[in-house]
């Protein structure tokens, strides 16, 4: 870590790096996720951000009732990715045959023959793994969002969720759907069913929840109230 390697927060610049001739402790020392620059950062108001100097990286944004607002929308997201898996997707019309398909009938189409694994690895991407996020993001911070002591484990189920984040690939699969949409549109009748708009806000709404996100603020919390 250089001398020149300060966190700089919306309001004032602070130095990070310790006076010559002391190391603070290991576990007081933040990484960049990005370029992993390491600092020792300050008490940083909410409100504010701490950025890396070297990259511009968000480090820490903490932000007032941000756990209660990411309990709110985890929750809400778990009921829309109910309704769009149990309500119809989409509905196709050619030839005068219509056709009604959910979620799960995109799953279970590879189901059979030699593709049952890519069938597994669909309905997980786009259903269990984002579902079990959401679940697991509510069990660790609706305890704290109460003002509570964590859970019990809270800390590895944190962990687990941001392990699952990558592999959650609901907007993924939306935007393959509208890319696919206006393939076929040209074909057949389309009919956009409730559980296409609920998977839309579904992406939507987790896009704004990562909005509040501030990890390392979770992280401390999380060691603090379990002592």
């Amino acid at each position: 870590m250089s001398q020149s390697d300060q966190v700089h927060t919306s309001e004032t610049s602070r130095s990070a790096v310790p006076r010559p001739g002391h190391l603070p402790p290991v576990e007081d020392l933040v990484a960049c996720p990005t370029c992993d620059a390491l600092y020792q950062l300050p008490d940083v108001p909410k409100g504010s951000r701490a950025r890396c100097l070297r990259c511009h990286t968000v480090l820490t944004a903490p932000r007032d009732g941000a756990m209660t607002r990411i309990v709110m929308l985890a929750g809400t997201s778990v009921i829309l990715m109910l309704a769009a898996i149990f309500f119809p997707f989409l509905e196709l019309t050619a030839a005068g045959i219509t056709q009604r398909s959910s979620i799960m009938d995109v799953v279970l189409v590879f189901a059979d023959g030699p593709f049952v694994g890519l069938a597994i690895a669909v309905g997980a991407l786009i259903v269990i793994l984002p579902l079990a996020r959401f679940l697991a993001l509510i069990y660790v911070l609706a305890p704290m969002a109460f003002g509570w002591r964590p859970a019990r484990e809270a800390v590895p189920v944190f962990r687990l969720a941001e392990r699952m984040k990558p592999w959650s690939m609901a907007e993924i699969f939306i935007v393959g759907v509208a890319v696919a949409l206006i393939k076929v549109a040209g074909l057949a009748h389309l009919s956009l069913g409730p559980a296409f708009w609920a998977f839309v806000a579904l992406v939507l709404i987790t896009a704004v929840k990562d909005t509040f996100m501030c990890r390392l603020t979770i992280w401390k919390t999380l060691e603090q109230r379990s002592q």
